[in-house]
């Protein structure tokens, strides 16, 4: 029997279109968009500059309900077919038509072995386009959560992508170089209009966007500038010449409430600690022949030993949320039991270490960590070595710019590092596929980096995959999340709490993906 799920025009905008002038919005974070290619890094600022590009069949609204986009209507003919009618009369900013076509093609790209947006894409054996605007997405199995996941599979032209030599996704863990790295064409309500890459990237507004009556903002304008140092960032903010600052330093928001605007809420990003529990031997490390971290004691013994009250209080300033587990409370299989994290032990973290098998000071390794792509990443790193210290461990802190670190860890190039790890359809399967299954095909152990594996584990993930019953589904991921948490398999620290720093007259939606929408900013005179 056929399921209908949803015919739907697009819904009404979230606010009465405005008539005021064109606006540029000036703004900043730490780092640079790391790349252009819509498929090549899933990484936020990334996404965020990609969105302003190119658009997604479905989207999410301000409070996180899908939305039509460049598909007006779909229906499941059965449980691993989905069709699609897409919107039209869309063209892309060369000109061109929007067809089935083009998004077939784009699906079949984020599958592509040097994508790595395998996530989004879960579970789709073929996309083809069965009339001109008529897509149809075959799967392997029922997918509960599809259309959470299509959110971020943008859409590009299968033409220009042809014409200009990138049907694949730049690899960018080998630092390839390709067209759609530093160029860009789709649908969405605004153009490329300049790359350089760590000075500045700007867009311009797309005069013929099929949306352009519903835009609820006013900026025609964008203009990206990283700025690495924090008090660079603030005295930029203070002094007019940026409007808006997706990262302000947590010591500085005190001073930027008095004399700006900040606006914070909860991002369903955690934070954790990765640790490589596979190889015979740590990198780096003068411990030879040996992995200590293939021992469950002393990944306890490490997680025992970070305090993150102390990192919420000392690095964050309040702006974090201590947390026990992988998933932030916004993501569906979520249990408030496993958030609670237990008090450190360092006593209990010593002797741990020393049942192992180790001596005082004899564990040593390089602690991997980014200084430019979540908040206080560096100072978190450095309050852990610090107390890994005190446990008789030794990290060695090597920290990079995020254009160096991503590449190096996801070429399996660390022992142990810090990583953050949001959730963009607030379902735990993101998580648990990409992070706890083992390294298989797609996104199983995608960003698996410390190659965590548990057979159990992987069958419970294949389970929640394809179960439609959702109490089933849940006692699942509930049961994974709790094998992985007594194994230790990660070391979460703590959810991010996400602070945007704007200017007196911008007004924004904040959202938890830490996302600036521009379509959605309005800056008022």
């Amino acid at each position: 029997m056929h399921k209908k799920l949803l015919v739907a025009a697009l819904s009404a905008a979230l606010f009465v279109p405005l008539a005021a002038q064109s606006k540029t919005l000036r703004w900043a974070s730490q780092g640079d968009i790391l790349t252009l290619d819509p498929h090549a890094q899933n990484e936020g600022l990334n996404i965020a500059a990609s969105s302003y590009v190119y658009e997604t069949l479905v989207a999410y609204d301000k409070d996180f309900q899908i939305t039509p986009t460049l598909a007006t209507e779909w229906e499941t003919p059965s449980d691993t077919l989905w069709r699609f009618k897409l919107r039209e009369g869309v063209k892309f900013h060369d000109g061109s038509d929007f067809t089935a076509e083009d998004a077939a093609f784009s699906i079949k790209r984020a599958m592509a072995p040097t994508s790595n947006f395998k996530a989004y894409v879960n579970g789709i054996k073929d996309a083809r386009a069965t009339d001109s605007h008529t897509l149809e997405i075959e799967l392997d199995g029922p997918n509960p959560v599809l259309l959470r996941q299509l959110t971020n599979v943008f859409i590009m032209s299968k033409a220009w992508a042809e014409a200009n030599n990138t049907t694949s996704p730049q690899d960018f863990t080998k630092k390839e170089e390709t067209y759609s790295a530093r160029n860009a064409m789709g649908t969405g309500p605004y153009k490329l209009s300049s790359r350089e890459v760590d000075i500045r990237t700007e867009f311009s507004e797309n005069e013929n966007w099929w949306n352009k009556d519903n835009k609820v903002g006013n900026v025609t304008h964008i203009v990206y500038t990283p700025i690495a140092q924090n008090a660079t960032r603030t005295a930029a903010l203070l002094s007019g010449e940026i409007d808006f600052v997706l990262d302000p330093p947590a010591q500085d928001l005190e001073r930027i409430k008095r004399q700006a605007k900040v606006v914070e809420g909860n991002e369903y990003r955690t934070i954790y600690i990765g640790l490589d529990q596979k190889s015979d031997e740590l990198k780096y490390s003068t411990l030879k022949g040996k992995n200590p971290f293939a021992d469950v004691r002393v990944r306890e013994a490490l997680y025992l030993a970070i305090d993150a009250e102390a990192i919420k209080k000392s690095v964050m300033r309040g702006s974090s949320a201590p947390t026990g587990t992988m998933v932030a409370p916004q993501v569906n299989g979520w249990s408030e039991d496993l958030a609670k994290r237990p008090k450190p032990d360092l006593e209990k973290a010593k002797a741990l270490i020393a049942e192992a098998g180790y001596q005082a000071n004899e564990i040593n390794f390089t602690l991997d960590c980014p200084n430019n792509r979540y908040i206080n990443d560096e100072a978190i790193c450095q309050a852990i070595v610090a107390m890994w210290a005190r446990i008789g461990v030794k990290a060695n802190l090597n920290s990079m710019p995020r254009a160096t670190y991503f590449p190096k860890v996801q070429s399996y190039d660390t022992s142990a590092y810090l990583f953050g790890w949001g959730v963009p359809t607030f379902d735990a399967l993101y998580t648990l596929q990409s992070l706890f299954h083992s390294n298989g095909e797609g996104a199983d152990g995608s960003f698996n980096f410390g190659n965590y594996e548990n057979a159990e584990v992987d069958k419970l993930i294949d389970l929640i995959k394809v179960e439609t019953d959702e109490a089933k589904r849940n006692d699942a991921i509930h049961q994974v999340l709790k094998i992985h948490a007594e194994e230790f398999g990660h070391l979460p620290i703590h959810d991010q709490v996400i602070p945007w720093a704007m200017a007196k007259n911008v007004d924004v939606i904040h959202r938890a993906d830490n996302r600036l929408t521009a379509e959605w900013v309005v800056i008022n005179d």
